[in-house]
């Protein structure tokens, strides 16, 4: 297989008579040494070589009359040593790099082939332990003097356009940031803020964070080494404030999610900070969370290492700037079904319906409190925490539909598990037709689930007047 390879100086001609001369001197050196009868392996590369300019030279040769004139560039193929072709493109590498697994690729198409979503290893199909790239320097400088001795120019990696973005000189001062991380207070400050801005304004930064095993760890040395009385996160909360944001920007990368979350030291600083510090801080760590569990698998890991007890205890304290980010990462984990219990065993349910009788965020606790009401324990501490006529009201007084199909959903739930709640509602539908109205003007859903409860409601009466 042929491969492109760098631009030539000068015009066609002046390189199809310097190839030539280097034809005939490459001929001659063949035919002494066959005189000789020396037939080493340094016979056999002198051949190699003149069959390669050989091939240059027909190329260029077909190109001739194709935009060559005039002095400017032209673009030749050339026969080439395997070792020296991306194993991807199967083109010559002009920037090879190592991956964790130790083979070699050119760095642009590696690249792309990580940024596609692959944690895998193209040849080998081994799963990358970190995506780190690591200049392969002696591959580089084999295929440095192989094109210098055949008079090919090989462009400088810089000149390549990275498919992130991101220059050599850009990956040397993130790595300088990270290794400030274990350095002085002021260091380690100044260091955390930059990080935090630059994965908020710069994509390609969140993605730099997957290519180390070794990044988040560094980033979060302050806040994990054993901290004193008088050198604490509450000494020091901006600091704190800089290193939980910096992981929220890292987990909004969907590539970063799985192994964010699988870092030791992530979700328990993580709930450290929904307990400790600025209130931007613990806002911003359970925006954290709740981005990290758009995975099924990062759900269950932050459920049973306990995070839901601290997110409820955040949204217990009411703090306007913190509810929306604690109650979607509450629904967030509540998806998969044995969170519902640990989030009912940590008090949720009293805790959504106090905040709904104040009028705060009811679409989004609401919402919670729907998919909670699978829990057989949920449904009981609804009725005794007032959860029917709290939900009676939201039904009657809401102008939002969404919020009557879970209300009326809830309440479908409480009906069918607890009897003790029917004459709360007989009382609602006698006084309002509040069910009634819902079962015709709601949702399909709703009126589903209000003509259930209708028909529960009027059997029950039937039986007692019956009985």
């Amino acid at each position: 297989m042929m491969a492109k390879t760098g631009v030539f100086d000068g015009g066609p001609a002046a390189r199809a008579a310097e190839l030539k001369r280097e034809l005939q001197r490459l001929v001659m050196t063949i035919v002494d040494r066959e005189d000789e009868g020396d037939d080493d392996v340094s016979s056999v590369g002198t051949i190699d070589r003149a069959m390669e300019t050989m091939c240059v030279l027909k190329e260029l040769k077909k190109c001739k009359g194709g935009g060559g004139g005039g002095g400017g560039s032209l673009k030749v193929t050339f026969a080439c040593p395997e070792e020296f072709r991306c194993p991807i493109s199967k083109e010559l590498m002009r920037d090879p790099v190592i991956v964790a697994t130790g083979q070699t690729y050119d760095r642009p198409f590696i690249q792309r082939w990580l940024k596609e979503g692959h944690r895998t290893c193209p040849q080998t199909q081994q799963v990358l332990s970190h995506t780190l790239l690591v200049p392969n320097l002696l591959v580089r400088e084999m295929i440095s003097q192989w094109c210098k001795t055949r008079g090919i120019q090989l462009p400088d990696p810089v000149q390549y356009s990275n498919e992130d973005g991101l220059t050599e000189a850009d990956r040397e001062y993130f790595l300088s940031l990270l290794n400030k991380m274990s350095s002085t207070l002021s260091d380690q400050k100044e260091a955390a803020k930059e990080l935090r801005c630059l994965t908020k304004r710069i994509p390609s930064f969140r993605q730099l964070f997957g290519e180390s095993l070794y990044a988040i760890p560094q980033l979060l040395t302050p806040l994990s080494q054993p901290q004193t009385e008088s050198d604490n996160c509450d000494t020091h909360p901006d600091l704190q404030e800089d290193v939980i944001t910096t992981l929220l920007n890292l987990s909004i990368h969907d590539n970063n999610k799985k192994f964010v979350a699988e870092t030791t030291m992530v979700i328990p600083l993580l709930m450290d900070a929904l307990r400790s510090g600025t209130i931007e801080t613990r806002s911003n760590a359970a925006a954290a969370l709740f981005t990290l569990s758009a995975l099924d698998s990062n759900k269950a890991l932050i459920g049973k290492s306990g995070a839901l007890k601290p997110l409820i205890e955040l949204l217990e304290e009411g703090h306007p700037l913190a509810m929306k980010d604690v109650a979607s990462a509450i629904f967030n984990l509540c998806i998969i079904h044995e969170n519902r219990a640990r989030a009912v065993r940590d008090g949720a349910v009293r805790a959504i319906l106090e905040k709904i009788l104040n009028g705060v965020h009811i679409d989004e606790l609401l919402a919670i409190l729907a998919i909670l009401s699978s829990n057989p324990k949920a449904v009981e501490e609804m009725g005794e925490f007032g959860g029917v006529p709290c939900l009676l009201g939201i039904i009657r007084d809401s102008t939002c539909a969404r919020n009557k199909e879970n209300g009326i959903a809830i309440l479908h739930t409480i009906c069918f598990s607890d009897r003790n709640t029917w004459k709360a509602m007989r009382e609602e539908e006698n006084k309002f037709q509040t069910i009634s109205q819902l079962a015709k003007n709601g949702t399909s859903r709703a009126k589903r689930k209000a003509s259930g409860i209708l028909e529960r409601l009027n059997r029950a009466v039937n039986l007692t007047h019956t009985a």
